[in-house]
């Protein structure tokens, strides 16, 4: 993933180069420049005008129409530049400008996504409300007010969206981010949905099937769930509270079109239709739910058309109901995406351990390691410290060199009781703590603790930064896991190959290797060869008396030494054989 985002990276580098290019010679129309166009002398097309008399004319009076049409766009622009609206909107826009910018990104702006929330629940008012004000009888003389100030504040969204947001979107166009007036080009749903179709309240009366059109705005809602989703961390829940909304909407036109059926067949005068008694709303809700969903136990319809309308009633809730479900168990199915992938994968390598007789201590701590995986996973560790880490370590080095550097970090997972290094061991890694701690160790057992190290920390990068010159490479200490350590490792061979391409970042992490080494001492290898043996002390001490030699003075060759020596013998031979066929065994 990082590595196709660098390559975007450049290749975008590139286009805006090219682009630069572009700018500066006119004549350039793609990557390769083209010559410019060599135009004739004004000699030569004199000649050929008075060859061809009859084309002149025909010049004439197209560069007549010409300067007609140059004429007629010099009188038009400056009506427009002059008219009332931009006099009166040009305040309010620079206003705009200065809080908001000429240009706002529809993905990453916080501000415009709050904004669309509010658009989205202006355009959910008119599209719940309109239905039921058309089917059921709430336009009564006390509602009419506070119907008609929720719907001037839901036009005045609608407005401002159009006047104020809409314009100052960027938009893509080619691969290139635009920052132009393109809503201009394709509004003709917005203003639709904002003409002032509610002047006919009065000729007719207040109705609201006068304002359908404000349900033309629907662009917003589904920009908004677009949005929403690109930056919740579980978008599944925004998908599951939408394909809920979807069902719940259905239900409620489907309320709508039976209490108009009651009406239209009269309100109380079978055991089908509502009966009048209660809340109109809720009891044509519960029957919508009752039939789209088939949990049956309703009243038996008489009339042709109470047969009709329950019988079209249960195919469409057959097929809604049936296609809500597939939705949503494709919703859960992508939430659960990863961890039925990691419990398949688990399955399987429990599977293979146990057909191949893995024994039980490999097994338990393999699944350990499984679990420990999949629940370190939903940590969130913040990057910060790692940066500054990574800081320390190249300072005065080139800020690519430690974007190289952070790219070739590897993250292994050490269970409880793992050995990370061993003392005298080549060093060929350097590890950053990521999560979890690690202890120094020493003493006969590995018993002893001398320091405890935490997320944050850094060892092992003496080994990486200095030579293989008198052992500067050994490790000087044995490091074991305490509990679970997810650490970060920067092998010296990435490093090298990242250090070729800058020779100054190297010559300065060699000195830091140098101050650090010096800081710790030299290695023990070292120290033994400071001061040079002199005199008798070049031959080292005497060796011992072979054995043979103490076997003949000490007697061994008697009956009772020679049965002894032979048993001992004996003992040492098949101790020999074992380890010699158990080192073959491993070997292999």
């Amino acid at each position: 993933f990082d590595a196709q985002l660098i390559e975007i990276v450049q290749h975008y580098r590139q286009r805006t180069e090219q682009f630069k290019e572009k700018i500066i010679d006119p004549y350039a129309s793609s990557p390769e420049r083209s010559p410019p166009v060599k135009r004739k002398n004004k000699e030569e097309e004199e000649k050929k005008k008075a060859d061809k008399p009859g084309e002149k004319k025909e010049e004439k009076q197209e560069e007549k129409k010409d300067d007609k049409a140059d004429k007629e766009q010099k009188s038009i622009y400056p009506k427009m530049k002059c008219t009332c609206v931009d006099f009166l909107l040009k305040p309010i826009e620079n206003r705009m400008d200065k809080r908001l910018d000429t240009s706002i990104d529809p993905f990453t702006d916080c501000r415009y996504i709050a904004w669309l929330s509010l658009v989205t629940i202006a355009f959910n008012y008119n599209l719940w409300f309109i239905p039921v004000r058309m089917a059921f009888p709430y336009h009564d003389p006390a509602s009419v007010p506070l119907w008609f100030t929720l719907d001037i504040i839901a036009d005045i969204i609608y407005v401002i969206d159009m006047i104020v947001f809409q314009p100052r979107l960027q938009f893509c166009k080619g691969g290139d981010i635009i920052k132009a007036m393109k809503y201009f080009l394709s509004f003709q749903n917005d203003v639709l949905s904002i003409l002032p179709s509610d002047l006919l309240y009065f000729p007719f009366g207040f109705k609201s099937v006068f304002r359908l059109n404000r349900l033309m705005k629907s662009e917003a809602f589904f920009e908004f769930s677009d949005r929403l989703e690109g930056i919740m961390t579980k978008a599944y829940i925004w998908r599951v509270i939408r394909t809920i909304g979807y069902l719940m909407f259905i239900l409620h036109l489907n309320a709508c079109l039976y209490y108009v059926a009651s009406d239209y067949q009269g309100i109380g005068k079978t055991k089908w239709v509502y009966s009048g008694e209660g809340s109109a709303y809720l009891r044509s809700y519960y029957f919508a739910v009752r039939t789209l969903i088939n949990i049956g136990g309703l009243p038996e319809p008489h009339t042709v058309f109470e047969i009709t309308f329950q019988l079209t009633n249960f195919f469409v809730g057959v097929f809604v109901f049936s296609s809500l479900i597939g939705q949503m168990r494709d919703v859960i199915g992508a939430a659960t995406a990863g961890q039925t992938y990691f419990r398949a994968s688990m399955d399987a390598c429990v599977a293979y351990m146990v057909t191949n007789r893995i024994p039980k201590l490999v097994q338990s701590r393999v699944r350990t390691w499984y679990n420990y995986t999949w629940d370190s996973q939903g940590i969130s560790t913040s990057l910060r410290w790692l940066l500054d880490v990574s800081v320390f370590l190249s300072q005065g080095c080139d800020n690519q060199m430690l974007v190289d550097m952070l790219l070739r970090l590897k993250s292994i997972v050490y269970l409880p009781g793992d050995f990370v290094c061993k003392k005298g061991d080549i060093g060929k890694e350097m590890y950053i703590i990521k999560a979890g701690e690690v202890q120094v160790i020493g003493g006969p057992d590995n018993k002893i603790v001398f320091v405890t190290l935490k997320a944050g920390c850094v060892f092992g990068e003496i080994s990486l930064l200095q030579s293989s010159a008198n052992g500067g490479n050994r490790r000087t200490a044995n490091v074991a896991a305490h509990g679970f350590a997810n650490l970060f490792v920067l092998d010296k061979k990435d490093l090298n190959d990242i250090l070729i391409h800058y020779p100054e970042s190297q010559k300065v992490l060699a000195r830091k290797g140098r101050k650090l080494l010096k800081a710790k001492g030299p290695p023990p290898a070292a120290k033994g060869n400071e001061e040079k043996k002199k005199g008798l002390a070049q031959f080292g001490q005497k060796p011992p008396t072979p054995k043979l030699l103490r076997a003949f003075a000490g007697g061994a060759f008697t009956k009772k030494g020679f049965m002894d020596r032979l048993k001992v013998r004996n003992s040492n031979i098949y101790v020999y054989l074992h380890m010699h066929y158990r080192l073959k065994f491993w070997g292999q």
